[in-house]
């Protein structure tokens, strides 16, 4: 934590774009914890709230536009071969395609919340033909989420940035799964639309 804060109060807005456009590309920096600190010194007046959403926002979704297009352009015949060197194994891209047929496009929306998987939303986004359109829109609101959370998080609590880190990860899982039955749910009230309302005239 000492060299992300160091880094962070000597570079600021250059460190929080630079390091979420690295983590989009899959290189290990920690994202979440840098945005935090920000967020906090921000709160002691030494960097600007609002650039410091604007750099990590802007840092966030051009790296993952970028693996996007490595995916469209390389395709996955390409990474299967080659995905070792992009930390993107045979195993981790049937396991996302798998997430991606049973969620729809729409997992794109929560992607940055869920561990390990931000990092190759766009290759595999690319890979999988997604419409650049629908991964700008899904991982524009779900990157400024995600973004606005773990800043305001450094701004109001500081002093407890790691425990507060530590607490998030742990319900983040939770918090997909219970995503995801409510999705799920929708789906089958919209695809069952007629069969509820015949069922519910005939109850009520």
């Amino acid at each position: 934590m000492e060299w992300i804060t160091a880094l962070s109060e000597q570079y600021g807005y250059l460190v929080l774009f630079l390091g979420l456009f690295a983590e989009s590309l899959a290189l290990p920096f920690p994202g979440e914890l840098a945005m935090a600190i920000c967020g906090h010194i921000a709160a002691l007046g030494n960097l600007h709230l609002p650039l410091v959403m604007l750099y990590a926002y802007a840092g966030a979704l051009s790296g993952t536009v970028l693996t996007y297009y490595l995916g469209y352009r390389l395709g996955a015949p390409f990474f299967d071969k080659h995905g070792k060197y992009f930390f993107l194994n045979a195993e981790r891209i049937g396991k996302i395609s798998s997430w991606f047929e049973r969620y729809g496009d729409k997992l794109i929306l929560v992607s940055y919340f869920i561990p390990g998987f931000r990092h190759f939303t766009g290759y595999v986004s690319g890979m999988l033909r997604v419409r650049l359109t629908t991964l700008l829109i899904y991982n524009g609101l779900g990157g400024a989420l995600w973004v606005t959370l773990y800043v305001m998080i450094g701004k109001l609590f500081g002093h407890r940035i790691v425990e507060l880190l530590h607490r998030i990860s742990g319900y983040s899982a939770a918090v997909i799964a219970g995503l995801a039955v409510l999705f799920i749910a929708v789906l089958i009230i919209k695809r069952n639309k007629a069969a509820l309302t015949k069922w519910l005239g005939r109850n009520l």
